[in-house]
């Protein structure tokens, strides 16, 4: 199930929000004070083209230099990233059958935004590192 979805997403939204990673890791690692930034939109755009069966989680020892970090990422890119996972989210739940990738873009949203602090890491992962 999860690579239909993935392929479904890959077409209707996973590209287009990709592309946009793509050209925000580029500018920002043309800019060379922002390459940190730029590499966290790389990351973070592979994970938008195919993200069922991965999940987000909190790094455990991101503090103070994370936070000031998504503040300049946000001002930088992450603003324009997270409408547009807005919208696509809400085209995709306009049919029964886009609710599940809507619900899925919106679920970026905050990824989006706040993107430094945290990986991306296997679904079966994030539910060991729980239990441990």
């Amino acid at each position: 199930m999860r690579t239909i979805l993935n392929i479904i997403w890959l077409v209707l939204s996973g590209f287009w929000m990709f592309l946009g990673y793509l050209l925000a890791g580029v500018i920002l690692c043309i800019l060379i004070l922002t390459i940190p930034w730029g590499i966290a939109s790389f990351r973070i755009g592979v994970f938008a083209l195919w993200p069922f069966g991965r999940t987000i989680v909190e790094k455990p020892r991101s503090g103070v230099g994370s936070f000031l970090g998504n503040v300049v990422w946000v001002i930088l890119a992450g603003w324009w990233l997270a409408i547009g996972h807005i919208l696509t989210g809400v085209a995709m739940c306009i049919t029964i059958i886009g609710i599940p990738l809507g619900i899925a873009s919106f679920k970026l949203v905050p990824v989006s935004l706040m993107p430094l602090g945290k990986d991306i890491v296997r679904t079966d992962e994030a539910h060991a590192l729980v239990r441990h």
